[in-house]
């Protein structure tokens, strides 16, 4: 029995880029329309809806209000996160929330426990593990396909040029390379290798503590290990590698892969030496069809699991988001890196 009949209503809590990012591909998925969009100003909210339609409501508070909304997407900077969040759950609304669920580990589980007091749907915005291509990775990792991973790397990272008001520079607002772009290189870590036995990190930080670059080095189960770059100053490849035992998975883009193959290889008769046994398997052609730029499976996702009364999604479990948040934690530890 679902939960929900027709199409699902959703909001959406601040007006930044990946917002409209989102509302396009929101508009993608047949089963969900949007209602209504919140912002400080209703002047910003208004000229959001004239893009991508909705009520523009100019609080957020008003949005929590409405009767319509059964869902609202949080776009906010990382730190406003638990603020935003605890209100709409106490308003009984559902809530997928941007990615990193918050700021600090304690502010991540009272958001989970907030979620189970109220009864609502509550999941991280990580579309990378709800990315079909992603899935079809995972899952032939998972069942041995592709043989026995000892190594990843996985690197994301841009020059961020903007003033020291901007969220992806400002302590206060939860800026961090670690928190913005090394999320996705844990997460893929996490879904491809289990969890982590060890991590540790090197960082370069800015002049008021945020770390502008992160290194992060990880022993995961099976002896498995991981190297893991984030970066705000430059340009990387945005791609990520993972070495097995029989070959050599290669993912572009690896957070919403524009390509992923699987290369085996044959032990040559020289030590060392290896040889292509076939020709690289495209595994964007074995999986489903991505719709949009992505975002749309994390939408198709929240759907399906509230038709089905379910509180949290399998793809992305409070267990999985609290683990890689109390990795974070520890990272930032470590590394000494300012937050908030």
């Amino acid at each position: 029995m679902t939960e929900t009949e027709g199409p699902i209503g959703w909001g959406i809590l601040a007006t930044g880029k990946i917002a409209r990012t989102f509302a396009a591909d929101l508009a993608l998925v047949d089963d969900a329309r949007l209602i209504a969009v919140g912002s400080r100003s209703e002047a910003s909210a208004r000229a959001f809806t004239d893009e991508h339609g909705g009520r523009p409501l100019g609080s957020y508070a008003a949005l929590a209000a409405d009767p319509e909304v059964d869902v609202v997407y949080v776009a906010s900077p990382h730190a406003l996160h638990l603020e935003h969040v605890r209100a709409l759950l106490q308003a009984g609304k559902h809530v997928l929330c941007e990615k990193p669920l918050t700021t600090r580990l304690e502010d991540a589980e009272a958001m989970v426990a907030l979620a189970r007091e109220h009864d609502r749907f509550l999941m991280e915005a990580m579309w990378t593990a709800c990315h079909p291509v992603v899935r079809t990775v995972v899952e032939g990792v998972r069942s041995g396909r592709f043989g026995t991973p000892r190594h990843l790397h996985a690197e994301l990272g841009f020059r961020v040029d903007a003033g020291p008001g901007d969220r992806m520079l400002d302590p206060a607002l939860g800026a961090s390379a670690l928190l913005d772009m090394g999320v996705y290189s844990l997460t893929i870590a996490h879904l491809l290798l289990g969890e982590a036995t060890d991590l540790t990190a090197r960082a370069a930080l800015s002049d008021r503590g945020i770390d502008l670059d992160v290194a992060v080095t990880g022993a995961y189960p099976g002896g498995a290990l991981a190297t893991l770059t984030a970066s705000m100053t430059s340009w990387s490849s945005r791609s990520a590698s993972l070495a097995t035992d029989l070959g050599r998975l290669d993912l572009v883009d690896f957070h919403h892969p524009t390509a992923a193959t699987y290369t085996p290889y044959d032990v040559g008769a020289e030590q060392g030496a290896g040889v292509v046994r076939a020709e690289p398997l495209d595994l964007v052609a074995e999986s489903e069809p991505v719709i949009g730029r992505g975002y749309a499976h994390e939408i198709v996702e929240v759907g399906r699991c509230l038709r089905a009364g379910l509180r949290e999604s399998p793809l992305v479990p409070w267990s999985q988001t609290l683990t890689l948040m109390r990795q974070m934690q520890r990272l930032i530890d470590e590394a000494g890196i300012r937050v908030g």
